[in-house]
Parts: structure tokens; sequence; C-alpha cells
């Protein structure tokens, strides 16, 4: 093209314009890539649950939060249980009527005691083996663990009634709640899983398959911030670790050959996790996050529930009074030397045994509203008992007074306390938060 011609002088201008049309083309490609990136987030996020809807007051989802999200008590120190003292009613429970609801295995049914008049109010049918009741993350509804018949039967706290047909769930052994309430999980004990099911419909969303390395899985705790929990194998003696955000195991931790672990519960600095282990009369003490056995506390034989003082003070362990061979009805009377041993989480040491006269086998249960009554399944006398903790806040531990007996069906285990005070439950016989 000759030197100075019309097309030349036109040539800077159509660059221009041409640079222009490869840049807008970029953008639109980067707008696009952006939105498939986010509705592949969005469709991941429908499929765990991460992004379910929660009301009002819950919590970051696990391991988002802040430090300031972690609960705090008294001088801004960290403390699991800071909103479940005595006086800490949700109004969502505030005029639920105080009851113990009690699953008798063998028998199929559930009983109600009247906290106040320690008295039978009502009994009804559940499913087959209900195991535990469990009180539902947003604290709306107790669902009754049928185990070998393989549904959740709902109960209404307002009514203290059966409140509609029984949800069909696989193997519910034990039912927990992640603590953003995205997720429901169903221990699934012979079949070896942690199923995350939708925490209303059941729906299942992720199986997580523990195997024989978890023989027995059956009790559940949550870190302090919900990044993690750990699950005890009864079978397999030792913990297994679990990632909740990602709903897969990080590790296991074994505990010694004959070790039969049990309930588990975090203190309330949620660094030390306490686990009752049946087999070796006592308590492990495990740093959670670096998932390490740092020390034992022996109570009493056949070690079995823990639960926290209403003041956060004290842990109450139930001691079965007996050991495997003593498990298969009929029950030997070798079996029932039961108690309670009161551990100072200060300390981490014994302060405190309640025998139970008579002898006794204390399995499950939970303090009452105030802390001032510890209630507790005998699993193999077939009554409930009811101790005197020394006060609202359980701030006694010298305390320990049987003040009740009270018949049920047969094998009562993992009873409920109702109303509870705290913002959510993490779910088995109500874990607080």
């Amino acid at each position: 093209m000759p030197e100075g011609s019309t097309a030349q002088r036109r040539q800077p201008g159509t660059r221009s314009r041409r640079r222009g049309l490869i840049m807008l083309a970029g953008l639109a490609a980067l707008v696009v890539a952006l939105l498939v990136v986010w509705l592949i987030r969005v469709r991941s996020d429908q499929a765990t649950g991460a992004g379910a809807a929660r009301p009002p007051g819950s919590v970051p989802a696990p391991g988002r939060g802040a430090d300031s999200a972690l609960p705090r008590g008294d001088g801004g120190v960290v403390d699991v249980y800071a909103h479940a003292r005595a006086g800490m009613l949700s109004p969502v429970v505030r005029d639920d009527p105080p009851l113990v609801y009690v699953p008798n295995l063998r028998d199929g049914t559930v009983t109600v005691i009247d906290q106040r008049t320690l008295r039978v109010v009502d009994t009804y049918a559940a499913g087959r083996e209900p195991q535990h009741v469990v009180p539902s993350w947003d604290l709306r509804t107790l669902w009754v663990n049928n185990n070998r018949g393989n549904s959740l039967s709902p109960i209404d706290p307002r009514t203290g009634r059966p409140a509609g047909p029984a949800v069909p769930v696989a193997d519910p052994y034990n039912l927990y709640f992640t603590p953003d309430g995205a997720n429901a999980m169903v221990i699934a004990e012979a079949n070896h899983h942690i199923d995350f099911r939708d925490p209303h419909t059941f729906a299942l969303r992720h199986s997580l398959d523990v195997g024989t390395a978890c023989a027995g899985v059956n009790h559940v705790d949550f870190s302090v911030d919900g990044s993690y929990a750990i699950a005890t194998c009864e079978f397999a003696g030792r913990l297994v670790k679990i990632d909740i955000p990602r709903q897969r195991v990080i590790g296991y931790l074994d505990l010694g050959r004959d070790a039969a672990p049990q309930d588990i519960k975090i203190d309330p600095a949620g660094r030390i996790w306490y686990v009752a282990d049946m087999n070796a009369d006592g308590v492990h003490l495990v740093d959670g996050d670096r998932f390490t056995r740092v020390g034992f506390v022996r109570t009493g034989p056949e070690t079995h529930g823990l639960y926290p003082s209403r003041d956060g003070r004290f842990l109450y362990v139930a001691n079965r009074g007996g050991h495997m061979d003593s498990m298969k009805p009929p029950f030997p009377h070798s079996g029932d030397q039961g108690s309670v041993s009161v551990i100072s989480f200060a300390t981490r040491t014994v302060v405190a045994t309640w025998p139970i006269p008579g002898g006794g086998t204390p399995d499950m249960g939970n303090v009452d509203a105030n802390g001032s009554r510890l209630w507790l399944s005998g699993r193999r006398s077939n009554v409930v008992y009811v101790f005197d903790t020394g006060g609202p806040g359980g701030s006694e531990p010298k305390a320990g007074r049987l003040l009740a007996r009270i018949p049920v069906g047969r094998e009562p285990h993992g009873l409920a306390v109702w109303p509870q005070p705290g913002r959510y439950s993490l779910g088995h016989t109500g874990i607080m938060r």
C-alpha cells in the first residue's frame, strides 16, 4: 500500500477498535466463567446442605466463624457451655412442660415422667428398640431413635405427645446435628456409617463409611468452632476424628487393646475431651486438636455416660456397675454396683462419688434446666434415678442424694430431660450450645 494512503492513515483507529473488541470478548468470557463457577458452588452447597437457610441466631458455618464468634464466659474466656447455663431457656422452649422422656428398648415404648412430681404421666408406643430420645437442632422436635425399627418417631415437646408418623431412616442408633444446623448425623452403628442427612426431612445427602476401623461407632461431640467432631468406636477400642465441612475421616486414635469407649464430652475450654471407657473403669483425656491421649481418670465400674453440670464446673460420670460379661439378660446381681463420679474440670480429678443405695445401673440421661437434679436411666434395673446435685447449677459435688428411683419399662436407655437451656441442640440426649 502506498505510503500516506487513506487506508494507512485509518489503521491506528482500526487497531484500537480491534483491541476494544478483544477486551470485550475476554471480559465476556471471564463473566461466563465466573457464572459457571458460581452455579457449581450453589449446586454443591445444595447437595451438602452447606447453603441451607438457618433461623436467626444461628452460628457461623464450621471453621468459618471469626474467633469472636466462639462462646465465651466471664472474663472473655472461651466457654463451650456459656449459652447453656441455668435460666438461659430459648423462647422456643420456654413454655414446654418439664418432662423426662424415657425410651424403653425391650418394650418399644416411651415412658414420660413429670419432673416436678417425679411420677409417670404417660407411656406410648415407639418403634422397635428405641435407643435415645434426641432434641432437634431447632429445639422444636424430640426424635425417638428406633434402632431396629429403622425409623425416627417425632414427639412434640409442647404437648409431650407423639407428633405424627415415623420417618424411615436406616439403623438410627444415635442422632446428632452439625453445629451450624445444616445437617443431621445419623449414627448407623451396625452399618458402620455416619449418614449426613437433611435435618428436617432426613433425606440422605452423604454416607460416610467408617468401616470396621471404627466398629461400634456410637457417640459424638464437636469442637468449639464446629470444624471437627470426634466419635467413639466401641468395638474397635478407638476414636475417629471427622472433618465436618468436608464430611471425611481425618484419622483414628487407639485407646488400648481392651478399650470400649462410650460417651464423649468436650471440656468447657474446648481443649480436652473426656471419653468414658466401660472396660477401663474410667475416663480417657484426649487433646482434640492434636488428637493425642494425655491422661486417664479412674472413676468406677463400667464407666458409661458423661454430663456437664449446669454451671460448667463438673462432669457427672455414670458408672453402670458391671462389665461386658454382665450385659446379657438375665442380668446378674454382680453387675449392679453402679455409682456417679463427679470430676472437676479445673483439676481433672474425681472430687466426689455418689453411690446408689442397694445397687444400681446408671446409664444415660442429663441434668435438668436449672442443674439441680441429675436424671439417669437404670439400664439393667428398669428404673430411672434422680440425684440431688446440690442446688441450681449443680454447685455442690458432695451432694448426690438419691431423690427417687422411678419404675419404667424394660431396658431404659438414652432418656431426654426437657426443656434444656441453650441456643441449639447438637443431639444425643441434649448436648446444648
